[in-house]
C-alpha cells in the first residue's frame, strides 16, 4: 500500500505540526501575508489543500476585505474527502455566502486563471521532477499583475556534511513525538515519492517561470516557506 498522509492515526494536521518545527508560525505568516494580495473577485488557489484547513484560515482572515473572493482548494488524495467535507461545513457555517469550492483533482490538469493569490504547503516536492516547472509555469502565467506564489518546500543542501548535519538534527526533534521505529518506517515509505530540490535549483524553476522577485521568509531545518511575485 503506497503511504499516504491521510491515514495517519493522529489526524494529518495534528501529525504535520509535530513532523515539522514551526509549522505554526509558517502557516500564521502565509495567513498574514495573504491580506497584502488577496482580492475581490479574484481567484485563491491552495494547492494541495488536504483538511482544508489553509482554505479556511485564509477565509477567516480576508473575508472582510474581500467577501466575492472565489476560494479553491486543490486536492488529490481521496483519502482527504471526509475531511474536506467537514471543512466546507465549517466555512458555510460561518460565512454561507463564501464562494468556496473544493476539487478532487491532479494539479497538473488545473488550469490558473485571474488568480491573486496561490498557495502551496509542501506539495510541490511530491510531484516528479518533469513535471514541476511546467506547474510553477502554470501558476506565473495564471497570477495577475502584482499577484503572489507562497509557498512552502522541503529542500536539499549544497553540501553532503550540512545535509547529514541538518538531517540528524531533524531527527533528534522528530524522536520528541515520534518513537524511532515510525520515523524509519515514514522516511523509507517516502523514498520514492519525496523528490526536494536544492534552495538553488527552487529558486532557477521560478526564475524560469518569469517571477523575478523572490523573497524566503521562513526557515526551519530543511524546510523553507518563499513568496515569489509577479
Amino acid at each position: 500500500m503506497e503511504f499516504t498522509f491521510a491515514h495517519r492515526e493522529e489526524g494529518f494536521d495534528s501529525h504535520i505540526e509535530n513532523s515539522i518545527r514551526g509549522y505554526n508560525d509558517l502557516l500564521n505568516d502565509v495567513v498574514n501575508f495573504s491580506r497584502s494580495f488577496v482580492e475581490d473577485e479574484t481567484n485563491i488557489v491552495d494547492i494541495g489543500s488536504s483538511t482544508g484547513k489553509t482554505v479556511k484560515r485564509l477565509i477567516l482572515s480576508n473575508n472582510d476585505q474581500a467577501p466575492s473572493a472565489y476560494w479553491n482548494g486543490i486536492e488529490i488524495e481521496v483519502g482527504f474527502q471526509n475531511e474536506i467535507e467537514k471543512r466546507r461545513r465549517e466555512i458555510r457555517k460561518l460565512y454561507p455566502e463564501a464562494l468556496v469550492n473544493f476539487e478532487l483533482k491532479d494539479i497538473r490538469d488545473y488550469i490558473f486563471t485571474n488568480c491573486s493569490l496561490v498557495t502551496s504547503i509542501f506539495t510541490l516536492q511530491f510531484m516528479s521532477m518533469k513535471d514541476r516547472q511546467d506547474v510553477v509555469n502554470s501558476i506565473y502565467k495564471g497570477l495577475n499583475d502584482g499577484g503572489a506564489f507562497i509557498f512552502a518546500e522541503k529542500i536539499n543542501c549544497e553540501d553532503g556534511r550540512l545535509q547529514d548535519m541538518m538531517t540528524f538534527n531533524y531527527y533528534d526533534f522528530k524522536s520528541e513525538n515520534f518513537d524511532y521505529q515510525d520515523i524509519m518506517t515514514k522516511e523509507k515509505q517516502l523514498r520514492h515519492m519525496l523528490k526536494p530540490y536544492t534552495y538553488n535549483r527552487l529558486k532557477q524553476m521560478l526564475e524560469d517561470a518569469g517571477f523575478s522577485k523572490v523573497q524566503t521568509f521562513w526557515q526551519n531545518h530543511l524546510f523553507v516557506g518563499i513568496i515569489a511575485l509577479k
